[in-house]
Order: structure tokens, then C-alpha cells, then sequence
């Protein structure tokens, strides 16, 4: 199978519906988030660019994500905030964003209800990392995350509770978490209810 920019445009013209794949937050108001999920349309293949997040930050500190982070009272919707914090942290320009879908929220344990939206992203990239937040960025390719193989199980104890979360480890990168989760997500809605798992 020959994973192309047209493929995924084809695809996200009738996305098949995802199923949450962490559990709500126990307590309190959820605060409202947006990530791009930015597909990059490179001559040897579509790749998707994540970021390592610095160590000292307040929340998923040294984890690997996509870029974006909360909704603020100036964004018009989700995808203007995904748009916003992908141009504030990694450089990426809304115009050179085609946004192909905005999936179903993603809600996490630690209390984020995240949109995330799937854009694909035309180079060149002239890309300029926000130092405070951005240690660095990668592009694994696309085909890597839509291969069920890569992913596993696995468990970790948090604040008293074992929570089970999807990881999906790529070299020496561990990508785990919502990040994962949205990966497994996205999977789903690209390739059908067949791969919903793993």
C-alpha cells in the first residue's frame, strides 16, 4: 500500500468514527485543548513531525507530542487554536496547513479534552523552535503509525491507580500517552473499524 497525499485526502473525505480511547477525568472541569496532527508531504513519503517537550515545563514535561496546547479566549475554534500553537512553537505556517479533518475529542486522565486536528503540511519547512517549550522535532514516518505491529500495551501506576495507556515506540523515541492514544485513533479512522485494534 502506497501511503500518498492523495490517499489521505481521499480518506478524510469520509472518515470512519473513532472510539475514545482513555477514560474522562475523574473530578473537575476539563480544560479545553487542540493539537495539529501535521502530516508532511515529502518527496519520499508522508511523515508526521512530533515534539519532545523541554523538562522543565508544567505539564507532560520531556514527553513526546504534537504541537499545540490550550484554547485561549482569542481563538476562534480548535482548529485556529492547532494552528496558533504550531506556528508559536515549532514555526509551522497556517498557510502552508491544508486542514483535512478535526477528529472527535480526545480526553485524557490528567484532566485535558483535546481536539485534534489532522492537516497536511506542504515543505519547505523554514521551522523555529520555541526554546521554552521545544527541545527538538522529529518526522517518523506516516506508514510507521498506521502499522498495527507497533503498537503495545502497557501500565504504569498514577496518583494511587494503574492506568493502562497505548505506546508506540519509534528508535530511541517513546511516544506513549494521549499521544499514542490519538495515534491509535487516528488508525482507526484512516483504515476502518478492523483496526480499531491492535
Amino acid at each position: 500500500m502506497e501511503w500518498t497525499a492523495d490517499w489521505l485526502r481521499e480518506r478524510c473525505l469520509n472518515l470512519y468514527p473513532m472510539q475514545q480511547v482513555e477514560e474522562l477525568p475523574q473530578a473537575g472541569e476539563a480544560t479545553a485543548a487542540a493539537v495539529l496532527i501535521p502530516v508532511v508531504d515529502r518527496p519520499a513519503g508522508l511523515s508526521v513531525l512530533l515534539t519532545l517537550r523541554t523538562a522543565h515545563l508544567r505539564d507532560h514535561a520531556g514527553q513526546i507530542s504534537f504541537p499545540g496546547g490550550r484554547c485561549e479566549p482569542t481563538d476562534s475554534s480548535a482548529v485556529d487554536t492547532a494552528l496558533r500553537e504550531s506556528r508559536e512553537e515549532v514555526g509551522i505556517l497556517s498557510e502552508q496547513v491544508s486542514v483535512l479533518a478535526v477528529l472527535p475529542e480526545y480526553w485524557t486522565s490528567t484532566g485535558f479534552r483535546v481536539t485534534p486536528v489532522l492537516g497536511l503540511v506542504a515543505p519547505p519547512l523554514n521551522l523555529q523552535l520555541d526554546d521554552f517549550e521545544v527541545a527538538e522535532v522529529f518526522e517518523p514516518p506516516l506508514a510507521f503509525f498506521l502499522d498495527a505491529t507497533n503498537y503495545r500495551r502497557e501500565a504504569r501506576e498514577y496518583q494511587g491507580q494503574l492506568r493502562h495507556y497505548w505506546a508506540v515506540p519509534w528508535r530511541n523515541y517513546f511516544i506513549w500517552g494521549a499521544t499514542a492514544g490519538m495515534f491509535v485513533s487516528l488508525r482507526q479512522s484512516l483504515l476502518g473499524p478492523s483496526h480499531a485494534g491492535t
